[in-house]
């Protein structure tokens, strides 16, 4: 029965999966394919970005960023496909056990002879195999892409690999608190706008918090917690702020089960 579930999970969000990985890989091929051309003439580039007020490169992450090497321009494209991923992890997280609710057929798959516990199991190990196959894709498109667009330039692999590997974490995040938050509401009539009000709120926390100066707004997002021009440019995580998304993802998962144990699942009348 956990296995016909997952099967299941999976099968519904295979064309969602294929989507958002087709999705990624292009947007990096177009924005490191643009910024490569541009990054040509750095110095034209330097004096173009000297141009735009501090506080719109500080909102993008572009104050300290260097364009003109290969994992500079691609850290600033990263942030973009970090937007991404954080939409299609949201929306797994949102969407995981409020499809049924919404549909009236939850009380027919908590009638099987299965815990709600295991149920829950299942649509998480579905989700996660969607993301991690997303993430795959992210990995192999960006080794692939700076290879191509690098010229003779030397680069240092380990923060790319490192940076690639934060997805995981990354995307937990918001797996997490989506599938939590649509537990604490009496029911998500429409999962879209809770995904991107989440990725979206938390990056403009980011953008706004670099802004105004304050720290305490910026810790809370995992777009801070993952900084790619942080990882790039020290070759390692900002532990502190990595250690805040770590508890956030426990807490979300624990949480989830637990509310979903004791959750009032309605009927159709």
């Amino acid at each position: 029965m956990k296995g016909n579930i997952f099967i299941q999970e999976f099968g519904m969000n295979l064309r969602s999966v294929i989507t958002w990985s087709v999705a990624t890989a292009v947007l990096l091929l177009v924005l490191i394919s643009v910024l490569s051309s541009i990054a040509v003439d750095a110095q034209l580039l330097e004096e173009t970005l000297a141009e735009f007020p501090e506080q719109l490169l500080v909102a993008f992450g572009m104050e300290d960023l260097n364009l003109s090497t290969v994992l500079g321009y691609f850290s600033f494209a990263f942030m973009f496909v970090q937007l991404c991923l954080a939409i299609q992890a949201a929306y797994y997280g949102f969407s995981l056990v409020s499809i049924e609710e919404r549909e009236l057929t939850a009380d027919f798959l908590l009638a099987k002879p299965v815990g709600r516990s295991q149920i829950l199991t299942s649509k998480l190990a579905a989700a996660l195999s969607g993301l991690l196959i997303t993430d795959i894709v992210v990995w192999v498109s960006s080794i692939v892409l700076i290879q191509l667009f690098r010229g003779d330039e030397t680069y240092n692999a380990g923060a790319l690999y490192l940076l690639l590997l934060s997805v995981i974490a990354f995307q937990l995040f918001f797996l997490g608190v989506g599938l939590v938050v649509s537990l604490l509401v009496r029911r998500v009539r429409s999962v879209t706008p809770y995904a991107m009000a989440l990725a979206f709120g938390m990056y403009v926390l980011n953008a706004f918090g670099d802004m105004l100066g304050e720290n305490t707004i910026e810790n809370i997002t995992p777009f801070k917690h993952f900084d790619p021009g942080y990882i790039i440019d020290n070759g390692s995580f900002n532990l502190p702020l990595v250690s805040i998304s770590l508890v956030v993802i426990v807490i979300s998962f624990a949480g989830s089960y637990l509310l979903y144990r004791r959750r009032d699942i309605p009927a159709p009348v």
